[in-house]
């Protein structure tokens, strides 16, 4: 029998999948970086964590990712979708395409994706809890009410988060993740 009669077959590449998972990336990492100016709780976490963190947030294998960052002042920013040439503290991945489908489509949310194993998390535990709670908070934020119930684990009574606060920071938000900074994060990237 002639092995090089028969070739190894690769499977294919799911682009589409792919590019919409790199978009949502995107916009959650910009959101991150918003929310953390606007959000009082997104701005505290941020406070407990070192000086020079930097997390990412990725599809196994081989991207897209989410790399975010706390600057030795303080400032929270989104740094892109390259992982070449930071150092990285807390590295979070999703197993495959698939399950990533599941958490950016919000068939799944973060912790229910957790319980299911979907996760890899390299780094300390407390922290990597911790960002959950900031990608929970953003989501809130991004998403209309009757999505976002589907994607955070539990989400807040109005006594938590008045209605008034919740749209404001969202406007916000908002217009932060797509005007300030955006092409910052583009050049640098490119």
């Amino acid at each position: 029998m002639n092995i090089n009669k028969y070739p190894e077959i690769q499977p294919k590449q799911k682009i589409i999948k792919k590019i919409y998972i790199f978009i949502m990336l995107f916009i959650v990492g910009r959101a991150i970086e918003a929310a953390a100016k606007v959000d009082k709780t997104v701005k505290d976490i941020f406070n407990g964590l070192p000086d020079d963190f930097i997390f990412y947030l990725g599809v196994n294998p081989g991207g897209p990712y989410m790399v975010v960052g706390k600057e030795k002042d303080g400032t929270v920013r989104y740094l892109g979708w390259k992982l070449y040439g930071k150092k990285i503290s807390l590295a979070m991945r999703i197993k495959n395409v698939e399950s990533a489908i599941k958490v950016f489509t919000f068939q799944e949310s973060t912790a229910l994706a957790y319980n299911y194993d979907r996760f890899i998390v390299e780094g300390d535990l407390p922290r990597a809890l911790a960002i959950v709670r900031v990608l929970d908070i953003v989501e809130v934020y991004l998403l209309p009410k009757i999505i976002a119930r589907l994607a955070v684990k539990r989400y807040p009574h109005w006594s938590e988060m008045s209605p008034v606060i919740k749209y404001t920071g969202r406007i916000r938000i908002y217009v932060k993740s797509f005007t300030t900074g955006l092409v910052r994060v583009i050049l640098q990237n490119l």
